[in-house]
């Protein structure tokens, strides 16, 4: 998986950075600048996880040699981290064991360099009610392990649920103009009503909203996302209607599509009725981090309404995954 970083500043003052990354495509000194970047432009809640990488060398390993080297940084970071699936896996394991393992594990690997602040398991192991995954996780926030508990890939009844056993720091789903699901299923709304921040990652749209992806043969061999349903050719025809329309608007508002995508996400943020939502882009330069971090314009409502016909008149063909 490549490097990623993003940001948003919401109710609480942070920005958001996400880290998955990988060491062949992204040399640590050139992630160690990208971090740096990102920090000076105020994203500092940075979000990683045991899943990227291998359990021998993942963002928890750069982490810990990023805070090496800038200790003085690590206060100023808000971490929060995912974990809870099987040892070198991408499988939920719920059992109190294997999320003690994962806590304690990435502590270790962190090696006190910096704290947790937050930490969710990737996915919610169906053979366990949330309500089991939160108190095992709040036993550690009590132990001191962990700062907070958050939830990743979860629906609005299971949001609910968890909030009657511990406050949620925060709520991961994918969220983008190529998906936007969230609006339509509750967990918008479920995380107004409970305060809940939504981060929301590939919010754009796996790299098909920057248009830079032109059909299939614009990812490389390898990538996961010649095997997902959107990026295949006929649903792809399809889709390159709702790019193509991004690509519009941008060039009117004078900014990348990129910056549409991520203005659009922020503007939500701005409704009534609608939670903080933290909008997480990929970019693993100084470039494209500067990009996705400044000179992202809020939506006027006219233009928001005129988002609203576009994502009617265009309907994404293909599911997520």
């Amino acid at each position: 998986m490549p490097f990623l970083v993003g940001k948003e500043v919401g109710p609480t003052g942070y920005g958001t950075m996400r880290l998955t990354w990988n060491p062949q495509v992204t040399p640590e000194d050139v992630a160690f600048e990208t971090l740096n970047k990102a920090l000076e432009l105020g994203a500092n809640f940075w979000n990683g996880g045991e899943l990227y990488g291998t359990p021998d060398y993942n963002s928890l390993h750069l982490l810990n040699k990023y805070f090496t080297k800038y200790p003085e940084n690590a206060e100023k970071v808000v971490l929060s981290i995912k974990g809870g699936l099987k040892v070198g896996q991408l499988t939920p394991d719920g059992s109190e064991e294997n999320i003690r393992r994962s806590v304690d594990e990435c502590l270790k690997v962190l090696d006190g360099k910096k704290k947790v602040d937050i930490f969710e398991c990737a996915r919610q192991d169906k053979n366990f009610p949330v309500e089991h995954t939160v108190e095992v996780l709040a036993k550690c926030v009590k132990e001191g392990k962990i700062g907070g508990i958050g939830l990743s890939e979860v629906d609005a009844e299971t949001i609910r649920r968890a909030a009657k056993v511990h406050t949620i720091a925060a709520v991961e789903v994918e969220m983008s103009l190529w998906s936007t699901d969230i609006l339509e299923n509750d967990i918008a709304k479920a995380c107004a009503e409970l305060n809940i921040p939504v981060i929301a990652y590939s919010p754009l749209g796996r790299g098909a909203l920057t248009g830079t992806v032109t059909s299939l043969a614009d990812i490389p061999e390898g990538d996961f996302r010649r095997y997902t349903p959107r990026f295949q050719e006929a649903n792809f025809e399809q889709n390159k209607k709702l790019i193509n329309e991004v690509k519009s608007l941008a060039s009117r508002k004078g900014v990348a599509p990129a910056q549409v995508a991520l203005g659009w996400i922020r503007s939500l943020s701005e409704k009534p009725g609608m939670p903080t939502i933290i909008p997480i882009p990929g970019g693993t330069t100084v470039d494209k981090v500067t990009q996705n971090l400044v000179g992202v314009k809020l939506f006027s409502d006219e233009e928001l309404a005129e988002v609203d016909t576009i994502l009617k008149e265009n309907a994404v063909a293909g599911s997520r995954y």
